[in-house]
């Protein structure tokens, strides 16, 4: 009896195959608004709607998806991580087919096209955040850092290839990247329902009478912390797509670079971050006092390179900047996720991640219209960026202590103490 118990943890470590299926999720969600950046001048063009309407395809994907979040968490929470993003894929994929028959009838609807994104919006909120949730769930301790790394390090390397692929898929049409959704989504949540075993709750889920009350007792025993935690998270997207469009649209107007070219040159900061985050996430497994660090790191990292900005009219010293700041987000978005999800019991993981994920959304909706807004303001948008960054750093420094409460996948706390002399972290 002895033997079979201490079997049991090996024989439902989660196997390679799951790791995979959960991996692709986050990817397949980016491609939602990295993929159809390239084609928005030609879609502008043939729908004949002004840019700031285009832009609109963007925004009614992420501000959903933002809203709708926490849902897809409290859901999460109740009736099981797996069915939410199953279901979630199945509504993402099934909008993109939407938004591709709404782009070829009668030569095409924009307002069709808008209310298909906005069902692609819906369900892109419970595919990448709750995958988070349930890596956390399946992974323990040392494993669930490396484990969120890599999906980090998934959701920058499909930023990475969403203008390259966006610009080759364009080859054939315009509109050909949303006919690529269900082809993507489908076989996802096939192979998430096959070959993921998802852990039994320990215990029922709160009434949802209670829900408000609980989240109100995790803020008032940790509110502190996960606040900066928020704030870093969103400050990081906002200022690292708002770079990325920023950078866009300097190559494009000052050396007129487009296509699949600016697609590349736009890969190498979100290949940085996606290097980073694999290798921090790899690194840190439970050591909260690195973590600490590592977030302090990124983000004086992020304030400094975005803060030389508006000296620099070079093209090359502003992929150099944004490849710093790719590093820093790296360093920074990883240890989140692993404090963020390792904050709370099993019960309560959905809905607290996925308003981190909420947040996070937020940031990178927000990104690039602000930095187009205040684009002929270099100083105040850039040097007021970097204000908020140092901003966060401090409120980490002061907030973000050890040791910290983890939990392990079946929500039980453990507390990390200081390694001793001889065992340093």
């Amino acid at each position: 009896m002895a033997a079979t118990t201490q079997a049991k943890p090996e024989q439902e470590k989660p196997k390679t195959s799951a790791l995979i299926t959960l991996t692709s999720i986050p990817l397949i969600m980016v491609l939602g608004n990295s993929m159809l950046i390239p084609v928005l001048p030609t879609a502008s063009s043939v729908l004949g709607v002004t840019s700031f309407q285009v832009s609109l395809l963007i925004t009614l994907f992420s501000i959903p998806a933002a809203i709708v979040i926490p849902i897809a968490g409290i859901l999460s929470d109740r009736i099981g991580r797996k069915k939410v993003i199953a279901i979630s894929l199945l509504l993402y994929g099934l909008g993109g087919l939407l938004a591709g028959i709404a782009s070829v009838w009668k030569g095409g609807s924009y307002g069709f096209l808008l209310a298909a994104r906005i069902i692609q919006g819906i369900g892109a909120a419970g595919t990448a955040p709750i995958a988070m949730v349930l890596v956390s769930d399946l992974y323990t301790k040392e494993q669930r850092s490396k484990a969120l790394g890599i999906i980090e390090a998934s959701n920058a390397m499909g930023k990475v290839l969403s203008p390259i692929l966006g610009s080759l898929i364009a080859l054939i049409t315009w509109y050909a990247m949303f006919f690529a959704f269900p082809l993507l989504c489908i076989p996802a949540a096939i192979a998430l329902w096959l070959l993921i075993k998802e852990p039994a709750a320990k215990q029922e889920p709160p009434p949802l009478s209670q829900y408000k009350e609980h989240i109100k007792k995790i803020f008032a025993r940790q509110g502190k912390w996960l606040t900066v935690a928020f704030f870093a998270g969103a400050i990081t997207m906002f200022t690292m797509f708002g770079v990325l469009f920023h950078l866009s649209d300097f190559l494009e107007k000052t050396y007129k670079i487009d296509g699949v070219i600016k697609g590349f040159i736009l890969a190498i900061p979100l290949l940085a971050l996606c290097l980073t985050a694999y290798f921090t996430g790899a690194h840190v497994k439970e050591k909260t006092n690195q973590m600490k660090k590592l977030i302090m790191t990124g983000l004086i990292t992020s304030a400094l390179a975005i803060g030389v900005v508006p000296w620099i009219d070079n093209a090359i010293l502003l992929i150099t900047v944004s490849f710093f700041m790719g590093i820093g987000s790296g360093l920074i978005l990883p240890c989140l996720n692993t404090l963020i999800t390792s904050a709370v019991g099993m019960q309560e993981r959905g809905i607290i991640t996925s308003l981190y994920g909420s947040v996070r959304f937020f940031g990178v909706a927000l990104g690039p219209p602000v930095f187009g807004a205040l684009a002929n303001r270099p100083f105040l948008l850039f040097l007021g960026t970097g204000v908020l960054l140092a901003i966060a750093f401090v409120l980490a420094m002061i907030f973000i202590q050890r040791p910290q409460r983890l939990r392990g996948k079946d929500g039980r706390t453990r507390l990390l103490i200081r390694k001793r002399r001889l065992h340093p972290a």
